[in-house]
């Protein structure tokens, strides 16, 4: 094949096999097989070893790293990862309310956005000109480390993001193609799944090792790992829950309808509540209804 070819066929791979990423993570629909996408992976790594210097950042290829590294370096970040404020009752909140109030008192005409707080480890994902760059954890708030290489090996997350139109987005689209040509930053939570764990934990037993019990210090290990081919084989999963970028919007509800038109995974058992009895009503529900998600979570976020 020549190089030309060789160019609009790499092209054509890496669009399908996105396609297939993004039905699969985001709208939770399956368009091909594991074995066609397996193979649409095969044969893309087969002409990128003819022609090395096609190779890009955003390949599916590029998801597993070589060599494992020798540490994690640094990374401050643009904006602080704070810490969530508890509450253990309806009381907690209204009185969370209330201060809030007093700062802003336009709070008093707003809603409230609840979504479940999934138990896994909180990253920061930054995109340049669309392009994965940089994932890091939240460490102290201010600075964490840099994890990029084994946050590339999960499925859900993309390698490059686009926007897909959407019409709740549409007065804000000059900001957003604006920030996809520069810097854009996606937080989220990576985890790991019932299902995941339990497939983890036969293995473990298969090596006479101990099962591991807490979803989410196995998620934090396994984002720590110098060698990104164990974190490949954990199957960790993600969802994207806050777009800390300035785009003007005016409802953290955006950020998530966002964070899907790009093509990142996203929890959809979320809730735009009216009121606090609102959010206790969302808050009890999910709490009878746990045992029939596939990932643990530990309380609502509002």
């Amino acid at each position: 094949m020549e190089k030309k070819q060789a160019e609009e066929r790499i092209k054509r791979l890496k669009a399908l096999v996105e396609k297939y990423r993004y039905a699969y993570n985001v709208q939770d629909k399956s368009l091909a097989s594991d074995a066609v996408n397996d193979s649409l992976k095969h044969e893309l790594q087969e002409l990128e070893e003819q022609f090395p210097d096609l190779v890009t950042p955003d390949s599916p290829t590029q998801r597993v790293g070589g060599e494992p590294l020798k540490g994690f370096q640094e990374v401050r970040h643009f904006i602080p990862m704070l810490s969530l404020t508890d509450a253990f009752s309806l009381e907690d909140m209204r009185a969370w309310y209330e201060r809030v109030a007093k700062v802003n008192p336009q709070v008093k005409h707003a809603s409230f956005y609840a979504e479940l707080k999934v138990d896994g480890l909180a990253v920061s994902l930054v995109y340049e000109k669309g392009i994965f760059v940089r994932a890091a954890t939240r460490g102290n708030g201010t600075i964490g480390e840099d994890v990029t290489q084994n946050l590339k090996t999960i499925e859900a997350i993309p390698l490059k993001i686009q926007y897909r139109p959407h019409s709740a987005l549409a007065k804000y689209e000059k900001q957003i193609y604006a920030a996809l040509s520069k810097t854009i930053e996606i937080r989220g939570e990576v985890f790991m799944t019932k299902c995941s764990l339990e497939r983890l934990n036969e293995k473990q037993a298969e090596k006479g090792g101990r099962p591991f019990a807490n979803p989410r210090n196995v998620a934090a290990g396994s984002v720590r790992q110098l060698n990104s081919q164990i974190t490949a084989a954990r199957e960790l999963d993600f969802f994207a829950y806050a777009l800390p970028t300035e785009l003007g919007f005016e409802t953290h509800e955006q950020e998530h309808i966002l964070c899907s038109a790009l093509g990142v995974k996203v929890n959809g058992e979320s809730a735009l509540c009216h009121s606090l009895e609102e959010v206790s009503v969302f808050h009890a529900l999910w709490e009878q209804k746990k045992e029939k998600l596939d990932f643990w979570f530990d309380g609502v976020v509002v």
